[in-house]
């Protein structure tokens, strides 16, 4: 039976609001983090090692702490898991992690940011979502705001990006969209949260791997040429940036309004763009600042009106059975 959002409790205040941080940060330096790794890291090299460590340090917490009575996967759920796995890290933050060998980490994490927009898009062709009018207003405001980020490497101006990078940056949230929608309305994916979490991060560490060896990032990549600060941010990405804020995301799915979480869709590209800035002296062009207000008010628009559309949280919702598979009318998660 449906209940309603939860109510933060007056002592629930403050830790709700630091959890909120945490997600606000942690996820939105994701980007600078990643940038900082495939410095001397090749891209899908560094996601397959990532995904694949944290996955398997839930999968053994989980087998741990469950003993006797964890129960392994179905076969369908392997298959299922493996699917959601590839999309949403192979396709999503493998190509990120590519793309922002050449992209600046800010211009890549507003382009990620239109994974919502994407949702939308592919809800309504493959699964007949019926859009309402705020949804479509928001679809066609975040394609103006991509015009304006990328026109200029589309026409051949000045401040252009690099067309390989930029087509990875583009194509990741597809790939985050497709997979989100495949884990939450078509697949049959563990029951328990940590374990579906922990089996799509390493089957999709695995994938990640396959990625890197057809590359050919396997023969060129040299260990000793790796420089301290990869290394640091690889830790991070892997220890704070996946087993650290999925364990606050989890618990602010149960405890927070689930307006309040969504909130972070928003905040992270300007956390992006600001930190790339900071710690790597990326430019913050008035083309950047004005696509990036645009395509955060589509994202807006479109998780308002997606919002309005679902049916109150139900108590069975638990932590996000994916990178981006999370309850249907949230936006997804960063890399």
């Amino acid at each position: 039976m449906p209940i309603a959002e939860p109510t933060p409790s007056p002592k629930q205040g403050a830790p709700i609001w630091l959890g909120m941080l945490v997600l606000y940060v942690v996820w939105g330096s994701t980007y600078l983090g990643i940038a900082i790794a495939v410095d001397t890291i090749p891209p899908f090299l560094m996601a397959a090692a990532r995904f694949f460590l944290a996955g398997a340090i839930l999968l053994a917490w989980s087998i741990a702490r469950e003993g006797r009575s964890f129960v392994l996967p179905s076969r369908r759920e392997w298959r299922d898991s493996a699917i959601v796995g590839a999309l949403l890290l192979g396709g999503g933050n493998g190509l990120v992690a590519f793309g922002e060998q050449t992209v600046p980490s800010g211009i890549a994490a507003l382009l990620v940011g239109l994974m919502p927009v994407w949702v939308a898009i592919l809800g309504g062709i493959l699964l007949g979502d019926r859009l309402p009018r705020l949804a479509m207003i928001g679809i066609a405001i975040g394609f103006a705001g991509v015009a304006i980020l990328v026109g200029p490497s589309a026409l051949g101006g000045s401040g252009s990006l690099d067309p390989v990078g930029l087509a990875a940056c583009l194509l990741a949230p597809i790939a985050w969209a497709g997979g989100s929608l495949f884990a939450s309305r078509r697949a049959s994916l563990p029951g328990r949260p940590l374990v579906a979490t922990g089996l799509q991060m390493v089957l999709g560490g695995l994938v990640l791997a396959v990625m890197a060896t057809l590359a050919g990032e396997l023969g060129t990549f040299d260990a000793a040429a790796v420089t301290r600060d990869s290394l640091l941010a690889f830790a991070y990405l892997t220890v704070i940036g996946i087993i650290l804020a999925f364990t606050v995301y989890g618990w602010m799915l149960r405890v927070a309004p689930l307006p309040l979480v969504a909130t972070y869709a928003y905040v992270n590209p300007v956390v992006a763009v600001i930190l790339g800035w900071l710690v790597l002296g990326e430019a913050i062009e008035p083309r950047t600042v004005l696509a990036g207000g645009v395509i955060i008010f589509a994202v807006a628009l479109i998780v308002t009106a997606r919002g309005r559309m679902q049916r109150p949280r139900t108590a069975v919702q638990g932590v996000p059975t994916g990178v981006a598979a999370v309850p249907t009318g949230k936006p997804a998660t960063t890399p």
